[in-house]
């Protein structure tokens, strides 16, 4: 069951933005090539939203339910400062990083696509799916982007924040120095 609409406030409530990585971030596609190196898609506009946001001190987060070096090299690329690799379960990761930021779950918002991501979904302040999650993972959004994952649906919720933030007095204006995605 759909909650009601999310109000500017709510958005403008968020302290921290975590999400899943495949399916999220990417199509969800991993590529293993014959020496067993893995590769994967990440898309630059989803990329710089995530700098954009972290310039005005919002709080990310990724976590994953599989380690993976790709993610490793992609988010230390984008300097995401709370990266939980190998967590099947989601909701207890966002809770952890949560208290140990002295937040409260209504403060944060969570994305994810699939099972494993479905409570933390329901937990949080504002839970976040895509158009191709599976079914109890959109069950338990309160919003869904129009935008594909590793498409820019990141960079469609990056925008909903910035925009909520420059309504209530934050300041989502990058930096005067480049980000690079």
């Amino acid at each position: 069951m759909k909650r009601p609409s999310i109000t500017r406030g709510a958005w403008a409530r968020v302290r921290l933005f975590a999400m899943d990585v495949d399916g999220v971030l990417t199509d969800g596609t991993v590529i293993v090539s014959s020496d067993g190196t893995e590769a994967k898609r990440f898309s630059i506009i989803d990329g710089l939203g995530l700098k954009l946001l972290h310039a005005t001190g919002l709080e990310l987060a990724w976590i994953s339910g599989r380690a993976s070096g790709a993610t490793t090299v992609r988010a230390t690329e984008l300097k995401i400062p709370h990266v939980i690799q190998g967590r099947r379960d989601k909701l207890a990761a966002l809770s952890g990083l949560a208290a140990e930021l002295g937040l409260a779950l209504g403060e944060c918002a969570y994305m994810g696509d699939d099972v494993i991501d479905a409570p933390a979904i329901a937990a949080a302040g504002i839970g976040i799916s895509v158009p191709t999650a599976l079914p109890e993972a959109l069950a338990a959004a309160d919003y869904v982007t129009r935008r594909l994952p590793g498409h820019g649906a990141v960079r469609e919720v990056c925008d909903l924040l910035l925009g909520a933030k420059a309504r209530t007095g934050g300041n989502p204006r990058p930096p005067r120095r480049t980000l690079s995605p």
